[in-house]
């Protein structure tokens, strides 16, 4: 650049003192110049800090292609798109390139003609960073003539070139992502015989095109993405390739809960505008949801683990949650309705649609295995502040807090939770179990953490549901499902209803 306008030609490009490096090159020292200065690198990746990221950046500084390896909703593809941010911002071309041709090197027939014709008044352009990177998603129908290229006919006829003439190249995805970053998508689903037209691209940097007697080399990134579970379900990633392959980076799930809450929060559309614009999904909610998950990642006896369980089931559920919020907004005329334990109800579809379930799952039904994992979530919240309801204690029922809630339910009582309940209803219908306060006041464990949290956030129905839900959960009451919401009861008495 010279006086802030960039070279337009090859005569003043040359006159610049720009210098071409190889795409490699060019991510390396812009990753060295990042990290000294401290910047973000992969921002709204979360959990990978110290492992994924940390081995691409090695990948990238040692000017590696790479394969991201994970079960599906680990965030690889987002990872990849983003090694954008590692190009310059501005790249020059011969003009009008088709494969980005470098004005001191060009590769293209259609570029050399035009600098041997045109000499130092060969037209610049500029390309930004999305001209650079090329995505494509492995399918059995994918042909070499998609990644590569092949003989165009129409482009001949219309040149009037011969057919062997380079000039009637219709190139590919790859040679178009000349001098930039391409990456493919669930790599084993590619056919094995186009898997081996990669092999010349990723070790000699080069690409032939059937029919015509020319080699052309070629500077590109190349990244892959691959479902460990695919290799034996869809399909497999030859050896001759792997072996290509210089780093291979296993990528896994968020190991805190912290981690995945902040994935959620980032993607989940839960800040809705219309008629009820003041929802809330309070902490407690969204700490149940990723439970749910983590829950499900944990399960062998209904959920197949090699499917894995994508992160995207968190945020379907937490959106789910907003809308069943959102519903009830509607239908009572509440303008900022708040989340109940209920809510996680909705969610079932949500999740129903994302578990890979063994045998003992399928037999249980989808439907079944949903609430299972969404009773275990709201267990271990429950576990998290209350009192177990199996201490020591409970031989004792004067010193049990919870035996005036559950001699409650016994003498034939029962409570209705409607999803058509105002929140005021909703509360008051809480309130009315005896015992229930009493038991939010003595058996949290957190008893001063958790006044604060319940006075400040308008909580306290939050809270005296999941005492009701804690105690359903751990077998000393039951609940059913009714059309518009549940009804606690018994376990004795909800035994000889089903029955």
């Amino acid at each position: 650049m010279v006086n802030g306008v960039l070279p337009k030609t090859l005569g003043d490009l040359q006159r610049s003192g720009y210098r071409s490096r190889s795409v490699k090159e060019e991510m390396r020292e812009n990753l060295i110049r990042k990290l000294k200065a401290g910047e973000t690198l992969f921002p709204g990746i979360w959990g990978y800090a110290d492992t994924v990221i940390r081995q691409v950046q090695q990948a990238v500084l040692a000017k590696h292609d790479i394969l991201l390896l994970g079960l599906r909703g680990q965030g690889k593809t987002r990872l990849l798109r983003q090694l954008t941010d590692l190009l310059d911002d501005k790249l020059p071309i011969v003009m009008g390139s088709e494969v980005n041709d470098d004005p001191f090197a060009p590769i293209s027939r259609q570029a050399r003609d035009l600098i041997a014709e045109m000499g130092d008044a060969t037209p610049i352009e500029w390309i930004g960073k999305d001209r650079r990177y090329g995505e494509k998603l492995a399918t059995p129908d994918v042909s070499m003539a998609d990644l590569i290229g092949d003989l165009d006919p129409v482009k001949a006829l219309n040149l009037k070139l011969d057919y062997g003439h380079e000039g009637a190249i219709q190139y590919g995805i790859i040679p178009r992502t000349n001098r930039g970053i391409f990456v493919i998508n669930e790599l084993p689903d590619l056919q094995g015989r186009i898997q081996v037209g990669l092999l010349n691209i990723l070790e000699e940097r080069d690409f032939q095109i059937r029919g015509f007697r020319v080699r052309i080399p070629l500077d590109v990134v190349v990244a892959f993405s691959a479902n460990p579970e695919d290799y034996t379900n869809r399909g497999n990633i030859i050896t001759p390739l792997k072996d290509r392959i210089d780093s291979q980076i296993i990528t896994h799930y968020p190991r805190t809960l912290e981690t995945a809450l902040s994935i959620t929060a980032q993607e989940a559309w839960v800040r809705r505008e219309g008629a009820v614009p003041d929802l809330r999904i309070p902490p407690l909610i969204a700490r149940a949801v990723e439970e749910i998950v983590f829950q499900a990642r944990e399960d062998k006896d209904y959920v197949d683990q090699k499917s894995g369980v994508s992160a995207r089931l968190s945020i379907s559920a937490l959106e789910n949650i907003a809308s069943a919020i959102e519903l009830r907004g509607l239908a009572t005329s509440d303008e900022r309705p708040n989340a109940r334990f209920s809510d996680l109800e909705s969610a079932v579809p949500a999740i129903t649609g994302k578990l890979e379930l063994v045998y003992a799952g399928e037999q249980e039904g989808p439907i079944n295995t949903a609430r299972l994992m969404i009773s275990r979530a709201v267990k271990k919240i429950f576990q998290d502040y209350f009192l177990d309801p199996y201490n020591k204690k409970e031989r004792e029922p004067e010193q049990n807090p919870y035996f005036p809630i559950i001699s409650w339910f016994e003498q034939g009582n029962a409570l209705i939770l409607s999803d058509k309940m105002t929140d005021s209803q909703y509360l008051q219908a809480l309130e009315s179990v005896p015992g229930l306060e009493e038991a939010l006041k003595t058996c949290a464990r957190n008893a001063k953490g958790l006044a604060i949290e319940v006075a400040e956030k308008g909580q306290r129905g939050l809270y005296l549901e999941l005492i009701l839900e804690g105690l359903q959960a751990n077998g000393r009451l039951t609940k059913e499902n009714l059309t518009d919401g549940f009804v606690y009861k018994d376990m004795m008495s909800g035994i000889l209803s089903r029955e």
